[in-house]
C-alpha cells in the first residue's frame, strides 16, 4: 500500500514500478480494475501494452443509457456531482456532458481505441448483459480467458453478488429516458453494429426501429432501397 500510494504522487505514469505492484502475487494470477481504464488515451494505452507485452485485457460494456444513469446515481450518492432536479432534461444534459460521465459513456470508442494497440488474442469484450444473465457462466469464461481453473471457489461471494444493491438510486422517468436515448442514439447504433452481441438488442429498447438501424449502415443508395422495400 505504501507503494502503491507513493506511485500515486509521481506527476508521471512509471511503468516499471507500476508492474512491481504485483510482486506480492507470488504465483497466483493478479491485476486490477478500474473504469478509469476508459478514459486512457492512446498514447497511454500504447505505452502500456508496448511495456506489458502479454498484458491481457478484458471490456465489460454496458448499455449507454443505463450506464450514464448509473454513473450519475453513483456520483450524486457519494457527493461528487451536485444533487440536480433529474426530472428537468437541461440539468440531466448538462451533467451527462460534464467529462467525468462523457468520457466513460462511449463504448464503441474505448472498445475500438484498446483494439487497436491489444492483440486480438489478449482482448475479450463483454457485456453487462450476460453479467446480468448468467453470471456463473460469465465469471467461467473470464476465468477461462485468463488462465485460471473456473471450478476453483470464489469464497463466500456468489459470482452475482452486486455490492450495490439496494444503494439509493436516482429514480429516471420515461420521459426522462426517451431523452437520454436519443442523447446516445448515435451511440447505440454504433455499439450495435461494431459490437455485435446483446449490444444489437440495446437500440429496440428505446423504440429504434430496424429500418433506422440499417440506414445506419447503408452505404450506398441500394440499401436504402432494400431497407424500404423490406418494411
Amino acid at each position: 500500500m505504501e507503494s502503491m500510494k507513493s506511485l500515486s504522487t509521481r506527476p508521471y505514469i512509471d511503468l516499471e514500478n507500476y508492474g512491481r505492484l504485483f510482486i506480492h502475487k507470488g504465483s497466483l494470477l493478479s491485476g486490477d480494475i478500474s473504469p478509469g481504464y476508459s478514459t486512457l488515451t492512446d498514447e497511454i494505452i500504447q505505452r502500456a501494452v508496448s511495456y506489458f507485452r502479454n498484458l491481457k485485457v478484458i471490456f465489460l460494456a454496458r448499455d449507454p443509457v443505463e450506464r450514464a444513469w448509473s454513473q450519475l446515481s453513483m456520483g450524486v450518492r457519494l457527493g461528487r456531482i451536485s444533487r440536480f432536479d433529474v426530472t428537468d432534461i437541461d440539468e440531466v444534459i448538462r451533467n451527462l456532458r460534464s467529462p467525468a460521465v462523457s468520457s466513460r459513456s462511449y463504448p464503441s470508442r474505448i472498445v475500438a481505441r484498446w483494439r487497436r494497440y491489444v492483440h486480438s488474442d489478449l482482448f475479450r469484450l463483454y457485456f453487462f448483459d450476460d453479467l446480468e444473465r448468467s453470471p456463473t457462466e460469465l465469471r467461467r469464461s473470464i476465468l477461462d480467458f485468463l488462465g485460471a481453473d473456473p471450478n476453483k471457489p470464489s469464497g463466500r461471494l456468489r459470482a452475482d453478488h452486486n455490492n450495490s444493491a439496494g444503494k439509493e438510486k436516482l429514480q429516471l422517468t420515461d420521459k426522462v429516458r426517451s431523452r437520454v436515448a436519443q442523447f446516445f442514439k448515435d451511440e447505440l447504433r454504433a455499439c450495435a453494429t461494431e459490437l455485435g452481441g446483446p449490444a444489437r438488442e440495446w437500440p429496440a429498447r428505446y423504440g429504434f426501429s430496424l429500418l433506422w438501424f440499417f440506414t445506419g449502415l447503408a452505404d450506398d443508395v441500394n440499401l436504402l432501397l432494400w431497407c424500404d422495400w423490406l418494411v
